[in-house]
């Protein structure tokens, strides 16, 4: 495990300019390294060839997959955890070409476009200022704007007791606990928890958990998990009552959401 403090970069990238405003970065990394908390001036999209990120960010978690990227803005302080070993891509985009007009953080289908555009990228990196650089980028920043966002959101609370409680069950979201079962483990009685779930984060205990499981289903099944394992891995008591709240939630059933 290695806790680094930045994303790093592949040997002879920059940071983005108004002359060339994409600039890809490479790291290959292993389970459980994090990158600490940090920020920069331009936006960026966390994107992995291979593997599963967790990004923290605006009191807010993302589970990302090989087949989704996150959209930063600039500014915005973010954290990484690998949860399963990545070939991390980023892009840095520049302040004067971010595709989006508001600053959220927001998770994005990668088609097959962006992925190859991605990786030509990449391999162009050291062609300076070429037009090949300058048309893939355009193509990049294009696809970005185009992109289906996927509402794989799981809020973070500030209080110390929730946020213990929040931790525990995102380290393992097939947890059965109840809220009462909870409160001592946090230091906190069941009432109190109750309403700084709906005060801190507008919804109550068991949809925050169940947007936890979904949030963690989304690499299972993107690495081919059989669905009902992946249930059975995320604490349902069956298949079909996951399926059911994945549809529920995405408005389309997990086989279709993870075609690609």
């Amino acid at each position: 495990m290695q806790i680094l403090t930045h994303t790093g970069a592949h040997p002879g990238s920059s940071d983005p300019t108004a002359g060339r405003t994409v600039r890809p970065c490479a790291r290959d990394l292993q389970e459980h390294d994090a990158l600490l908390p940090h920020r920069h001036p331009w936006g960026q999209l966390t994107f992995t060839l291979s593997g599963v990120l967790r990004v923290t960010a605006e009191r807010s978690s993302w589970v990302v997959p090989a087949q989704r990227a996150i959209w930063i803005p600039a500014n915005v302080e973010h954290a990484i955890v690998v949860l399963e070993p990545a070939q991390l891509r980023p892009l840095k985009v520049h302040a004067s070409r971010v595709p989006f007009a508001d600053a959220e953080c927001r998770v994005l289908e990668v088609s097959d476009l962006l992925r190859s555009a991605i990786v030509a990228l990449g391999e162009a990196d050291s062609e300076h200022g070429t037009p090949r650089e300058a048309l893939l980028s355009e193509l990049i920043l294009d696809e970005i704007a185009r992109a289906a966002t996927t509402p794989i959101r799981v809020p973070l609370p500030e209080d110390k007791r929730l946020r213990s409680l929040c931790a525990a069950l995102m380290a393992d979201p097939s947890s059965t606990l109840t809220l009462a079962e909870w409160a001592p483990q946090v230091g906190a009685s069941e009432r109190t928890l109750a309403r700084l779930f709906e005060r801190e984060l507008g919804m109550s205990f068991g949809a925050w958990r169940q947007q936890a499981r979904l949030a963690h289903a989304a690499p299972l099944i993107a690495r081919g998990m059989p669905l009902a394992q992946v249930a059975s891995e995320l604490g349902y008591a069956s298949q079909s009552a996951f399926s059911a709240m994945f549809k529920k939630t995405f408005g389309t059933p997990p086989s279709h959401f993870f075609a690609r």
